[in-house]
C-alpha cells in the first residue's frame, strides 16, 4: 500500500507533484500524533495530523484511549536513542481494536487491549498482535496503560535478572519513579527488605506507603554509609538502578559480594564504558536488560503478562497515576517527567 502508515520521510514527499500530494491528502484517513522530526528538547514534539495506519495482513490496529509515557520516550526525543526520522513518539498504549489483518487470528475488532511496541503518541497505532495483549473489562484503559511498560520491566527485574526472596535486601534507586514504586511493591511481597532512595520527603513518604522499609535521601544522606549501616557492613543482594551514570558508583558500592547489580535505565546519563574487571573485588554479577528481550515470542509475551494481570488482580501491584495530559500537551508531560519532580506514572489522553 502507498504512504498509509507514517514512514514516509520528507524528502520522498517532496517528489510528488502537488496535485498528487493534495489527492492523497483528501482520499487517505488522517489522524492527531505527536512527532520528532529533529531530535532535541521538548519542543521538538509536535502535535499535527498524518497518516492513520492501516493494517496488513500481519497486523492489527488499535484506537488509542491511554497511552503511557515513559523515561524512554525521552532517550528517542532527544536522539540518546536514534530512530530513523520522522516517528512518532510513544511505546505503549490501551484501546481497542479497530481493524484486524487477514492472517491474525488472536483478536478481533472491538477486543480491549494494551499495547508494548512503538508509535504511541497517536489516536491510533499499527501494532504486532506478538506485543499486544487482551485485557478484560474490569481492567481500564488508563490501569493498563499505566501497568504496562512499567509494570512488566519491574516484574522481570525482581523474577528474571535478580529472583528476589525472603531475606533478601534489595535496593532501589528512585523508588518513588513509576518502576521503582512498583518495585518496592513486589520486593515487599516476594519477602526482601527494601531500600529505596529518594529526592524528597514526599517522595519518601510515598515509597514507603508503597513498600519500602527503609528510604534514604539522597539530597541530604550518604547513600553508600546508610546502606552499610542497614546492611551491617554487607550490602545488598541485589541493586536495581534505572538512573545511569550519576548512581554507578553508588551501586557497586552498596552491591554486597556474590551480590547482583542491576542497571536498567539512564535517566541521569548513559554509564561509560567500565573496565570488566570492576567486578572482580567482590565476584558481582552484572546486567544491563531491556523489556523487549523478555516479550520476543507470543509465549514469552503471555506468561509475563499473565503473571503482571494475576499481580494486579491481588492488589499486590496498585497503581499510581500522576498526571493525565490532553495528547497535545504531549511537550508539557515530558518537562514535568525530566524534572524530577514527579511521581508514579504519567499518561495522555487522546
Amino acid at each position: 500500500m502507498l504512504l498509509t502508515r507514517f514512514q514516509f520521510t520528507r524528502t520522498s514527499f517532496t517528489f510528488l507533484t502537488p496535485h498528487y500530494r493534495s489527492t492523497l491528502f483528501r482520499t487517505m484517513s488522517t489522524m492527531k500524533a505527536v512527532i520528532v522530526e529533529k531530535p532535541g528538547s521538548p519542543e521538538q514534539l509536535t502535535y499535527k495530523e498524518i497518516p492513520r495506519p492501516q493494517a496488513n495482513e500481519n497486523t492489527i490496529v488499535i484506537k488509542n484511549h491511554a497511552i503511557g509515557i515513559n523515561y524512554i520516550d525521552t532517550y528517542h526525543r532527544s536522539g540518546l536513542y536514534t530512530l530513523p526520522l520522522p516517528f512518532v513518539v510513544g511505546r505503549e498504549s490501551a484501546g481497542e481494536v479497530t481493524e484486524v489483518g487477514s492472517d491474525v487470528k488472536d483478536f478481533k475488532v472491538g477486543d480491549r487491549v494494551v499495547y508494548i511496541g512503538g508509535e504511541t503518541y497517536s489516536e491510533y497505532t499499527e501494532a504486532k498482535p506478538a506485543s499486544t495483549e487482551k485485557i478484560t473489562n474490569d481492567i481500564s484503559y488508563e490501569t493498563a496503560a499505566a501497568v504496562g511498560l512499567q509494570g512488566l520491566t519491574a516484574l522481570t527485574l525482581v523474577r528474571h535478572c535478580y529472583p528476589v526472596k525472603k531475606g533478601d535486601y534489595i535496593l532501589v534507586h528512585a523508588a518513588a519513579g513509576g518502576v521503582g514504586l512498583i518495585l518496592c511493591q513486589l520486593g515487599k511481597y516476594f519477602g526482601a527488605t527494601v531500600i529505596g532512595t529518594v529526592s524528597t520527603a514526599e517522595k519518601a513518604a510515598l515509597a514507603r506507603a508503597n513498600g519500602a522499609d527503609y528510604v534514604i535521601n539522597y539530597t541530604q544522606e550518604d547513600v553508600t554509609a546508610k546502606v552499610n549501616e542497614i546492611t551491617n557492613g554487607l550490602g545488598c543482594h541485589a541493586v536495581i538502578d534505572g538512573v545511569g551514570k550519576s548512581t554507578w558508583d553508588t551501586s557497586l558500592e552498596c552491591t554486597r559480594r556474590l551480590g547482583t547489580m542491576i542497571s536498567f535505565g539512564n535517566a541521569s546519563g548513559l554509564v561509560p564504558p567500565i573496565p570488566i574487571s570492576i567486578l572482580a573485588p567482590k565476584n558481582l554479577k552484572l546486567m544491563r536488560p531491556q523489556i523487549f528481550g523478555f516479550l520476543a515470542t507470543r509465549e514469552e509475551s503471555k506468561r509475563w503478562w499473565g503473571e503482571l494481570f494475576e499481580l494486579l488482580a491481588k492488589n499486590v501491584i496498585k497503581t499510581n497515576i500522576y498526571n493525565i495530559y490532553d495528547l497535545k500537551d504531549a511537550q508539557q508531560a515530558h518537562i514535568d517527567i525530566e524534572s524530577r519532580k514527579t511521581t508514579g506514572k504519567l499518561l495522555l489522553k487522546p
